[in-house]
């Protein structure tokens, strides 16, 4: 089997007094009232719905794009952003996030894009250590330690790059996840979450984030055919007497072109 590994670029959460934050497919930055804006355009994205699969939570921004989340959030959590005809968003909230107003812009879909999933999964066994990342956020049973989708890709330009992009991802007990201080596990450390596409893997994940981008081999895509994708989580290195499958949640994989 074919192995490309590479090595992401993970956009941060950055702190509430950031001036600006950009990654993916989002501008996040402070303003006086949480609000939804087109980032091309500026203007308040009324009818927004904002939801925290976690705590079961949904709102709706006004007609002026802007909102308030009434629930409280004690660890890092995945808030959803989804309009129609925009591209879905989601980035990883904490309780420290909305201390102070934020503004997040999101952008209309075009034709070469496409959204694979915009649900959130439980990968895993189920079985995790208080002390791995965001394990008190945890709240969804595993679907096993494996995920795949297929889909059709149409309108995409192969000479052109084309990304795979995990809106967000937590739970990853990474020796590099632990060096960063992304959890609190003394002594076990897990392999990272590997990305299949049509059964040949492209990347390892590292670290927990928010907008990750996989640059896909144009050899491997299918143009105006069926795709796969398929997300393997990581297992407990130190653990040698059975398999201990890293838990981790992600939420909205996109296509982007």
């Amino acid at each position: 089997m074919k192995k490309v590994l590479i090595m992401l670029l993970i956009f941060l959460l950055p702190a509430v007094s950031a001036a600006t934050f950009q990654g993916g497919v989002s501008e996040q930055g402070q303003g006086t009232s949480s609000r939804i804006i087109d980032k091309q355009t500026g203007q308040g994205i009324g009818g927004a719905n904002i939801t925290l699969p976690k705590q079961n939570y949904a709102t709706t921004t006004d007609s002026n794009g802007f909102f308030e989340l009434d629930t409280q959030i004690n660890g890092p959590s995945i808030m959803s952003v989804q309009k129609e005809n925009y591209k879905p968003f989601t980035m990883t909230v904490d309780g420290a996030t909305f201390n102070a107003p934020i503004v997040v812009g999101i952008e209309k879909s075009n034709a070469s894009g496409k959204a694979i999933d915009t649900n959130m999964y439980h990968l895993g066994d189920n079985s995790f250590s208080d002390l791995s990342a965001n394990a008190g956020e945890f709240s969804m049973q595993a679907i096993g330690p494996f995920y795949t989708k297929k889909f059709t890709l149409k309108n995409i330009n192969i000479a052109k790059p084309v990304y795979l992009v995990i809106g967000s991802i937590i739970g990853i007990d990474t020796a590099m996840a632990r060096s960063v201080g992304q959890n609190r596990i003394p002594n076990a450390v897990a392999s990272p979450p590997e990305i299949y596409f049509n059964g040949n893997k492209i990347s390892e994940i590292q670290l927990n984030g928010d907008g990750q981008k996989i640059k896909l081999p144009p050899s491997l895509i299918k143009k105006n055919q069926v795709n796969e994708i398929t997300i393997k989580t990581g297992r407990n290195l130190m653990q040698t007497a059975y398999i201990d499958y890293d838990d981790i949640e992600f939420m909205n994989i996109l296509i982007e072109n």
